[in-house]
């Protein structure tokens, strides 16, 4: 069955809605174990270099990523709220080469059953341009097929 992935966007927000053929303990599992996430977090032709978490409201992640031409890239943000099985909300921030952290977005992660499968919202804010969105949609769609493949192997 090929995967349905719904689009919604605003200037400075965007919305992606996709199931998956996992039930939502392990989905949610493979969004909040660093060995797991480390495995399909990225863009496809991504390598993770590290994945830190602690997941818990108040705890922080730090993802780094070999891109294909060599840039590494680093990632990060705080857990606001999470319930498990349920949901995520965590901001979202790039770093700069220094470790310094650029503009900060929200993100929030729903993870509803359907039927034996999971229906994943991801939900992203307060982006700085349409550009910066239109990055962020590419690069997550991306990243949803790379975790797809890893539910399918799990």
């Amino acid at each position: 069955m090929t995967p349905q992935t719904d689009l919604a966007t605003t200037d400075r927000e965007l919305l992606v809605t996709r199931i998956f053929d996992a039930p939502r303990a392990l989905v949610f599992r493979a969004w909040t174990e660093p060995e797991r996430a480390a495995s399909w977090w990225g863009p496809q032709g991504f390598t993770t270099l590290s994945c830190r978490m602690d997941v818990r409201a108040g705890g922080g992640f730090r993802v780094s990523a070999r891109a294909p031409d060599g840039t590494v890239h680093c990632k990060s943000g705080i857990y606001r709220e999470v319930v498990v099985p349920e949901r995520l909300v965590f901001t979202y921030g790039w770093e700069d080469a220094q470790g310094g952290l650029g503009h900060e977005m929200l993100v929030t992660v729903t993870f509803a059953e359907h039927g034996d499968r999971t229906r994943l919202t991801l939900h992203q804010t307060n982006f700085e341009s349409v550009a910066a969105r239109d990055a962020h949609l590419a690069g997550w769609t991306s990243c949803l097929e790379r975790f797809a493949g890893y539910l399918a192997n799990t």
